[in-house]
């Protein structure tokens, strides 16, 4: 365990001398503060926030947050108001400490909606200075190093957060290393036998290839020496969680996982990173479709790197990475090495510093749109790395996207307001269908219509947590607003019965019966009227008073648009078109469901007022209605396409069609049809008659 000096010697090699002097200043509060503390081990509880500042200094990290690391127990475990630290150290570090704290009961242990509630407390704090999470990241990694005295089920418990939250998120900031530590520890815990076998094997793998391995490396030092390149040459070592995962995900046996062979070579500058994949290319063969650029095209969470893999001797496939010295740390540090590198006047954050804020400001985003903490945490997880696929705007900006991401990911992407008002896109400057699977290099462009709304239908083929999140929000104010209206029409026709107007009921009234029903505003009420959660005929006499025993005066039935949108559905039984004789189900949560009039699936309840309503079609309804007919004919070759010529010489369109043999002689053919109304259907049967061999032409009905 290093002292405070050992560590206050480390930190003068990159700190200046008052640096260090605080770091020490709050080293010595933090050792009075906890004094008499002891952890699980049986050390002094400070040894614990000398480890994290221990952790954070490797990685370069400026005072404030090393000091942050020596406190960021205080608050919790001793008593010590934020005021206190605010005072002795300064904002910065009291808010550090404060973000830290907050973070520390994070129990996701219990329900997911408690997970799901601490992970957005995690979102707050990271926005408010980023720092927060790599102090957190560093004490969970102290933890993780530390787990052995806790009881085996509390150890399988952190190791499971670590591996699903806390890796994820190391790897989303770019800390290759911390990220690996995570993932290795908490294999280790979660599966103890597991990890040790393959430890086991691969210590024994190590000797076998060792001579293999000082050959590559030997022929690959003698190439960059002919050709007068400088680059440091290391072997790679597969970690243990990333060899368990291989195998269990993509069903590998050890051996072949083990019989890659990685190398790194690091360089002074970029121009040389190409200069010896150029050399590397000349002295084995390269593997087609294996390169990759990412110090072009860097990934997500700022990753820089030349990778490809080649034939070596005997065949021998070799993994080759080629970076810089800064690709290499920041590979290693991500985010926190943006302090290493950091010049002294305060820029602007760039590289994957940038890159982290822009991912932090995006789960805010989310955060805010997302109607629950576990549809947050859904969007989040979707978002917490996956692989990436790199596209063009039409005006050359790439875009960066997870594996399997649509066109309507690219225009979420893109703009809020792009996603919303998607109708169509252009791939590689041809139309496509916006549910297909985009591939890097492609060039996206998003047709757009103002008026245009987000399809429910998108929610079954996006990949990322913005543009399902987004979509969700869309639909939620669309159904509401359709709900609201829907729910005053309704109201109003019963209201008129009894010779009134939802505008008409006294303001005294409404407020008593919203109050009876714990709603707050009256658009709540008609909401739910119009989803079917409250029958209006109820409400009115509610609306009323109770005193009100006059019968309603009958009205004629409710004329629906066609265009109510998500709470106005037609019946699957009895698949009614305009001009049809027609009732609506209210179908609680569902809002209106139409059926036809003589439909047997609402016999019972048909004239109910409560449950069922007289509707009539307008005289101007627009629309594609479907409508099943069944047509039985002789059979005859080139019979599908007779029908499909015939319906669609009607202007009908074919949406479905199946076909079965009564004898040989004669099929019956079901044909789902899309119509504008029962004029265009008679339209339609007219047309399919004139075909030799019809027998009849009925309509389907349940």
């Amino acid at each position: 365990m290093p002292s405070i000096d050992a560590l206050a010697d480390r930190l003068s090699t990159y700190l200046d001398g008052d640096q260090v002097n605080l770091v020490r200043r709050a080293y010595f509060y933090a050792e009075q503060a906890h004094d008499g503390q002891r952890r699980r081990s049986g050390e002094a509880y400070v040894t614990h926030p000398l480890a994290v500042a221990s952790i954070l200094a490797d990685m370069h990290m400026d005072h404030q947050s090393l000091m942050a690391a020596m406190l960021h127990d205080v608050i919790e475990d001793t008593g010590i108001a934020k005021e206190a630290l605010d005072t002795q150290f300064g904002e910065s570090v009291a808010e550090l400490v404060d973000g830290v704290s907050k973070l520390t009961q994070m129990n996701f242990e219990t329900k997911a909606e408690a997970q799901a509630e601490n992970f957005q407390k995690m979102a707050m704090a990271m926005a408010r200075d980023i720092r927060v999470i790599l102090v957190k990241l560093a004490d969970r990694l102290h933890n993780m190093r530390t787990l052995e005295v806790l009881s085996g089920e509390k150890r399988r418990r952190i190791a499971k957060e670590t591996l699903e939250i806390y890796a994820p998120i190391a790897n989303r900031l770019g800390m290759h290393s911390m990220r690996i530590e995570f993932e290795d520890l908490g294999f280790k815990a979660m599966h103890p036998m597991r990890s040790e076998r393959i430890r086991t094997a691969v210590k024994r793998a190590r000797g076998n290839r060792k001579e293999i391995v000082n050959k590559i490396e030997e022929s690959i030092t003698h190439c960059l020496a002919r050709e007068g390149l400088e680059g440091e040459v290391v072997g790679r070592e597969k970690h243990l969680y990333g060899i368990y995962q291989k195998m269990r995900g993509k069903r590998r046996a050890f051996n072949e996982i083990m019989d890659v062979y990685a190398f790194r070579i690091v360089v002074d500058k970029v121009d040389t990173c190409y200069r010896v994949l150029g050399a590397v290319h000349n002295l084995y063969k390269p593997l087609p479709g294996r390169f990759k650029d990412y110090i072009a095209i860097p990934k997500a969470n700022g990753y820089q790197s030349l990778h490809t893999t080649l034939f070596g001797m005997h065949g021998v496939p070799i993994e080759i990475q080629i970076r810089t010295r800064e690709m290499e740390e920041l590979a290693n540090n991500g985010i926190a090495a943006h302090w290493l590198y950091k010049s002294n006047e305060e820029d602007q954050p760039k590289g994957s510093h940038a890159r982290a804020r822009q991912w932090v400001k995006g789960v805010l985003e989310m955060q805010q749109r997302a109607g629950n903490s576990l549809e947050f945490i859904e969007s989040v997880k979707i978002d917490l790395f996956p692989d990436e696929v790199y596209v063009f705007t039409p005006k050359g900006r790439i875009m960066e996207l997870p594996k399997g991401s649509t066109a309507v990911d690219f225009a979420y992407a893109v703009h809020t307001d792009v996603g919303n008002t998607c109708i169509a896109c252009r791939i590689n400057r041809r139309l496509a269908p916006l549910s297909q699977a985009l591939e890097s290099g492609s060039t996206v462009e998003i047709v757009s219509a103002p008026g245009a709304r987000p399809n429910p239908a998108w929610l079954s083929f996006v990949v990322t947590g913005k543009a399902r999140t987004h979509i969700r929000h869309a639909l939620k104010l669309q159904r509401r607003s359709e709900s609201i209206s829907l729910g005053e029409r309704l109201l109003n026709k019963v209201l008129a019965g009894f010779d009134s107007r939802v505008e008409k009921l006294s303001p005294e009234r409404v407020q008593a019966v919203l109050a009876e029903y714990h709603l707050d505003v009256i658009e709540d009420l008609l909401e739910d009227i119009g989803l079917g959660n409250r029958m209006a005929y109820v409400v009115a006499r509610r609306l009323l008073s109770d005193s009100n025993e006059a019968q309603p005066s009958s009205e004629g039935p409710l004329a629906i648009r066609g265009t109510e949108g998500l709470v106005l559905s037609y019946a699957k039984c009895c698949t009614p078109i305009p001009g049809d004789p027609i009732v609506g189900h209210l179908s609680a949560g569902k809002g209106m469901v139409v059926h036809l009039d003589s439909c047997k699936n609402i016999g019972e309840i048909r004239h109910n007022p409560e449950k069922c309503i007289q509707l009539s079609w307008p005289k101007d309804v627009t629309g594609e209605f479907n409508v099943e007919l069944r047509v039985e004919l002789e059979h005859q070759r080139g019979l599908i396409a007779l029908l499909a010529s015939s319906v669609n010489a009607a202007d009908g369109n074919i949406e479905k069609i199946s076909m079965d043999e009564r004898d040989g002689r004669i099929s019956v053919v079901q044909l789902v049809v899309s119509v504008h109304d029962r004029v265009h259907l008679a339209r339609v049967i007219k047309k399919l008659r004139t075909l030799t061999g019809v027998i009849r032409i009925t309509r389907a009905r349940a």
